[in-house]
This record gives C-alpha cells, structure tokens and sequence, in this order.
C-alpha cells in the first residue's frame, strides 16, 4: 500500500507541508508505504497543447513530470496540497494537473486510486481550490476521500490548530482504509470519457 502526497506549495516546511506530513504519518499508522513529494522541487514545464498524448499516449516534454507520473500511478493514493494563491491553487499545482493528462493515455491512468485534499489559504478562496482539486480526482474516476481545509498565513500557523492536524492524521487513516476496500469502477464506465458539456467537434 502507497500513499504519495504531493505539495504544490513554493514554500518548504511550510503550512501545507505540514499538513501533508500529518496526513502521511496518519497513513503510516495503518502500515502504509509513504512519500511527500514537493512539485516545486521538480523542474515541469507546462503542457504545450501538442496533442502527442491523444496520439501516441506519450507526453513529448521530457522532464521531471515523467518520473512524477510513474509515481502517480503506482501509488495506491494520492493526496493532494495547495496553498491558496490568488483564490485558487497555486500555479506548481495547475501545472501537475496540466500535464498529467497525459497519465490518462497510459493503462488505467488514475482511476481506481484514492484522492484527498489538503489546502491552506490566509483569507479567501479555500472553497475554490477544495473544489478544483476535487473536480481533477473525479474527472480522473478516482476514489474521493476527505479534505483538510485551514486558515494560516505565517509559516507553522497551522502548528496551533490541533483539531486540525488531527483532522489530517484521519484524512491518512481513512486514506489507506478506502484504498483496502479497492474499489474499482466497471470496466465499461472506465472506458467512457467523462461528459463535460457539448463538444466542439
């Protein structure tokens, strides 16, 4: 069992960070294989819109965001942080988000896997990138498990939030015990492409 968090936040040791190191310790409780990775470490490139991905099933950009993708899909679960940034997440996270479609194109991609949520912002727009990231794991067909939302804007604020961090500890126990159950959707509804609206073509 792997629970992988990412951190998009630019800020090491950071409040996100923390949460995610709580979320982690929580899924090690319950015998979990663990890795935080932080996006801001990686050097991606946004998506360039070739198409290659539809075609070959290979994303053409060749950097960090191949390795990231191999640890996407061999994880088990996916936990997934962002500070707020002018209301949503930040711009490291879009860019995961960008790319990773790519995932998609090989094998099952995403579906299947559990997916939470952790976001920090000092004022507004948490709802926003609560619902952003949840929208990404159900386009995904993932396996949605809890949020931890928290209002900090210094560095360890969240430190003092104790039902907080306890909340995310339970977001990693609760993690692991929906990925035991492995959930999977019908193979004929994992083969449909999820309708968003009238195509354009």
């Amino acid at each position: 069992m792997k629970i992988l968090a990412l951190s998009f936040s630019p800020r090491e040791e950071g409040n996100t960070e923390l949460l995610l190191e709580r979320v982690l310790a929580g899924a090690g409780i319950r015998g979990a294989e663990t890795e935080l990775v932080r996006v801001a470490d990686k050097n991606i490139k946004p998506c360039d819109a070739c198409g290659a991905c539809f075609r070959t099933g290979e994303c053409l950009i060749r950097d960090d965001m191949q390795e990231l993708g191999q640890k996407m899909l061999q994880a088990d679960g996916i936990i997934f942080g962002s500070p707020v940034y002018f209301y949503n997440i930040t711009a490291q996270g879009k860019i995961v988000i960008d790319r990773s479609i790519a995932l998609s194109h090989q094998g099952k991609g995403l579906a299947n896997k559990v997916g939470g949520v952790v976001v920090v912002g000092g004022s507004l727009g948490l709802v926003d990138a609560v619902k952003d990231l949840y929208f990404y794991i159900v386009i995904h067909q993932m396996i949605p498990a809890n949020f931890v939302a928290a209002y900090g804007s210094n560095k360890g604020d969240v430190k003092r939030l104790q039902k907080c961090l306890k909340a995310a500890e339970e977001l990693g126990i609760q993690a692991v015990k929906i990925a035991e159950k492995k959930f999977c959707y019908p193979e004929d509804i994992r083969a449909q492409h999820i309708g968003f609206g009238t195509h354009t073509w």
